[in-house]
């Protein structure tokens, strides 16, 4: 008996479409036919599920989403013995444990933006400078959220901006955690000059600073990325002890060289309440 288990050397197999016998009939005359992948048939199968709100048999399925039956069975049997379908004791299909992981750690990610972002509007408030929740992008920094300072300091980098990891204070801390040997091959493929020229560019300089700064929970850049502009950024731990954002204060470049030492223990003292109420700091 022929095996349903699907693999990546059958999702163009499965990415047939479904037609009727008269479709069929006009291509072999040469119409253009849509095709439909293996993983968007995937998503489909999901989101009707999703969107009947209850448990329904294959044949319905490619019913409603117009693929053919035997596609239908090999992506459910695949699904499900992967538990991001189950199979229930009628033989219906519906939504498995592994999508409710998936939106567990979603929701968690949701409850993470809204204890950081209240922190960093408080953090705004009191140091009266522009704060900014960033996150790491593959080999780049993300800004995630910003609040504007009371001052007419103008910041380049708005939400959704993303900058290469050697950049920014933020960039080095994300990647802090990581093994050295990881980090330098990290910054060998990343690290690319910056518009103002002074940038760290060097894999080992990186990886040693990036190191240095994460044991120290702090990371300081000045005009790196912009002129005149400057950023002290904290990591934010997770219970694993890695960085999964970070919380920073841009100001200008005068601002930290006349008083560091103000604003550096105030964005400290930011990430670690973030991580208290997270329940990722016990002390």
């Amino acid at each position: 008996m022929r095996s349903r288990k699907l693999d990546a050397h059958r999702l163009d197999e499965l990415s047939s479409p479904a037609l009727s016998p008269t479709e069929e009939n006009s291509d072999a005359k040469g119409a253009k036919r849509s095709r439909v992948s293996g993983i968007d048939r995937a998503l489909q199968v999901i989101d009707y599920l999703y969107e009947t709100g209850s448990p329904a048999g294959a044949y319905a399925i490619a019913k409603a989403i117009k693929a053919p039956l035997s596609t239908v069975y090999v992506i459910v049997d695949d699904l499900v013995e992967k538990n991001m379908l189950a199979r229930n004791a009628d033989g219906n299909i519906w939504l498995g444990a592994r999508l409710y992981h998936y939106g567990l750690a979603y929701a968690r990610s949701l409850d993470f933006m809204g204890v950081a972002t209240h922190e960093m509007h408080d953090l705004c408030r009191h140091a009266g400078e522009t704060v900014q929740l960033c996150g790491r992008d593959g080999d780049h920094m993300l800004v995630l959220a910003m609040a504007d300072g009371p001052s007419h300091f103008q910041v380049a980098s708005r939400v959704g901006t993303r900058v290469p990891l050697n950049w920014t204070a933020s960039g080095r801390l994300l990647v802090g955690h990581l093994p050295e040997a990881e980090r330098v091959e990290l910054f060998k493929r990343c690290a690319r000059t910056s518009p103002t020229g002074r940038a760290e560019i060097n894999p080992e300089t990186l990886s040693q600073s990036a190191g240095a700064a994460f044991h120290d929970r702090l990371s300081i850049q000045v005009a790196e990325s912009d002129y005149a502009v400057a950023c002290i950024a904290s990591p934010i731990c997770d219970n694993r002890g890695e960085c999964v954002a970070t919380i920073s204060i841009v100001l200008p470049e005068q601002k930290v060289l006349a008083d560091e030492n103000h604003y550096t223990e105030q964005v400290r003292v930011s990430a670690e309440r973030i991580e208290k109420l997270m329940g990722w700091r016990n002390h």
